[in-house]
């Protein structure tokens, strides 16, 4: 009995088997790679350095989604304005690949040229939001804008469909604030942004986070902020560095049980004895 049909038969599956192994090792190669465009994007459009001023503490922390495409969408940013103030952002991007993080430097590069023209933050948001839109762009972002007088301790705030932020006193009162908002960018033109205006108090700090950091299938978003806001109060009585509160909310990150973007923002007020 002849075996040459079976034979060819199994180099025929043989070479199928490994034309199928090459496409995939390609299609993984390409998947990296644009993972590691969205990365690098990402990070390059994040500020490399933060705004200074006495008693005022900043800081930031942002981790990129480790496995799939889910990354790009995510940012901070802090950046002085010209009468003195502080501007301040946290956003998110609708989506996670290479045209989010793109979108991403749009709306923060729209945001940091409108608050040169007025730094209300209603107003920034109002504006960036009809430039969003006159781009013709299918994507959208949350985003949350603040302005911060350092000398008189205030802080101004508009959100746009953002998470709202945290808050924590040195005499062990902690929350999350309640402020109406607005809508995502880049969805309905003429949108108003309402105003909230914050006190800094003492010793207080002041988080902006993205839901990477406190939602996902693990974790719900009102356990997430509770939790978020557990670490804010600690930090804020034990008078910790707003450096580790920031490493340590993004620690927590890792419990939400997805592979998301994930940024934070503290904004924290020494004590009158503080060393410069």
């Amino acid at each position: 009995m002849s075996r040459t049909g079976t034979t060819d038969d199994g180099d025929e599956l043989l070479t199928r088997l490994e034309a199928l192994t090459a496409q995939a090792r390609a299609q993984a190669e390409m998947q990296r790679s644009r993972v590691e465009l969205a990365i690098a994007l990402q990070r390059g459009m994040l500020p490399r350095d933060l705004p200074a001023a006495s008693r005022l503490h900043l800081a930031v922390r942002y981790a990129p989604a480790c496995q799939g495409l889910n990354v790009g969408g995510d940012w901070y940013d802090a950046f002085a304005l010209g009468d003195g103030r502080i501007g301040l952002s946290i956003g998110d991007v609708q989506g996670h690949n290479i045209e989010a993080a793109a979108f991403m430097g749009q709306v923060r590069a729209g945001l940091r040229a409108l608050a040169s023209v007025t730094s209300d933050p209603g107003e920034v948001l109002a504006r960036t939001n009809d430039l969003l839109l006159s781009l013709g762009s299918d994507l959208f972002a949350t985003c949350t804008f603040m302005r911060l007088d350092p000398c008189a301790r205030v802080l101004e705030s508009a959100r746009a469909g953002h998470l709202p932020c945290v808050w924590a006193t040195a005499d062990g009162k902690s929350g999350v604030t309640t402020d109406e908002g607005g809508p995502p960018l880049g969805i309905q033109a003429e949108m108003p942004y309402p105003v909230t205006r914050y006190e800094l108090t003492t010793g207080g700090v002041f988080v902006l986070l993205t839901d990477g950091v406190v939602e996902g299938p693990s974790l719900p978003l009102e356990d997430g902020l509770d939790q978020a806001m557990r670490l804010a109060g600690i930090a804020a009585v034990a008078g910790m560095d707003v450096d580790a509160l920031a490493a340590a909310l993004i620690k927590g990150a890792e419990r939400v049980g997805h592979d998301d973007d994930a940024a934070v923002l503290v904004v924290g007020l020494d004590g009158p004895g503080a060393q410069p």
